[in-house]
């Protein structure tokens, strides 16, 4: 696969990351049901056998067990190492309640325990994971400054944000470089296309997508039987994506991405992928896989372009439904 470079760091990643959300397994608050770590560390192999060389996981993801299980996977693989991305600033209880906590002494805890999971020496990009509740908190500034201060020690490479808007980024960007941004992104969810990825364009942010599948909506494997039988471990059962009125334009838009992909051998889900990277200021796409099988029906999305045409028909599909 080709690589980009991200931002203005000395990363240069694929356009498709491997996304590590669901093999955290369930028992948690975002959990997606149960998951056998065996079939997530084939899935993980597999996509880097077909040339992803990035991993994207959070400490939240099934608190701590994500990164325990990329681990795994990394120490089994006999080829070059991938980039390990990972996040911070989502604390838990023994209870599992989940917490923001960007605080300086809770951060410098939280990669002291990033490290020693995952097993590395250093993290290539570590992420607030999300900005604080209170929009005027000087949290942010305390959290941010303390991944410029871990930059520095070597302990992570480069540093990012998640789900911040444009004046959370310029707050930060008074205090550090920010290397990249991960935001959602997805033909369901437009949103940062006004301002955000303008934005990051302008300023040379590096930008890694994440649900650009809209969390399995959108890959050709969800079926309007399967997404009303979605266990209650599963977080999407309460999303509104997945339940009427909007799941039945949901599933059409499916077909239309099935009709364009029958053109090319590719999947719906790799059509739907497609469609964010074609965005200039998109540098990659996080695309999870819970076994090797999903991993060959998506990982390849990096290599496929839509053409023009095609584009047009996703949006006129768009305009059709609306009206």
């Amino acid at each position: 696969m080709e690589t980009r470079q991200l931002g203005k760091s000395d990363l240069n990643i694929t356009p498709v990351g491997y996304g590590a959300w669901a093999i955290g397994g369930g028992g948690w608050q975002f959990a997606w049901g149960t998951q056998d770590d065996n079939d997530s560390i084939a899935a993980i192999h597999r996509a880097l056998e077909l040339g992803v060389n990035w991993i994207d996981t959070a400490a939240v993801y099934g608190l701590g067990h994500s990164e325990e299980v990329v681990a795994r996977a990394l120490k089994e693989w006999p080829g070059a190492k991938p980039y390990v991305f990972t996040k911070c600033g989502l604390r838990w209880d023994e209870q599992g309640n989940i917490q923001k906590n960007l605080h300086a002494d809770s951060i410098s805890r939280e990669v002291e325990d990033s490290l020693r999971r995952l097993g590395v020496e250093a993290i290539d990009l570590y992420q607030i994971h999300w900005p604080p509740e209170d929009p005027e908190s000087p949290d942010l500034e305390e959290g941010w400054s303390i991944l410029s201060a871990l930059q520095k020690q070597g302990k992570v490479r480069c540093i990012g944000v998640s789900n911040f808007d444009v004046k959370q980024m310029r707050r930060a960007q008074s205090i550090a470089p920010v290397t990249s941004l991960q935001p959602p992104y997805s033909l369901i969810n437009r949103g940062i296309e006004e301002d955000i990825l303008p934005y990051c364009l302008r300023e040379e942010i590096g930008v890694i997508v994440y649900s650009p599948m809209a969390s399995g909506l959108l890959t050709g494997a969800m079926t309007r039987e399967r997404a009303t039988r979605l266990p209650k471990d599963d977080w999407r059962a309460s999303d509104p994506e997945f339940r009427e009125p909007k799941l039945s334009r949901n599933l059409a838009l499916v077909e239309q991405l099935r009709e364009i992909g029958k053109r090319h051998g590719r999947s719906p889900g790799e059509v739907a992928i497609a469609w964010t990277l074609r965005n200039p200021a998109v540098t990659g796409a996080i695309v999870g896989a819970r076994n090797a099988r999903q991993a060959d029906g998506v990982m390849r999305a990096g290599e496929f372009q839509l053409s023009d045409k095609e584009i047009n028909e996703i949006e006129d599909f768009f305009e059709q439904t609306a009206a």
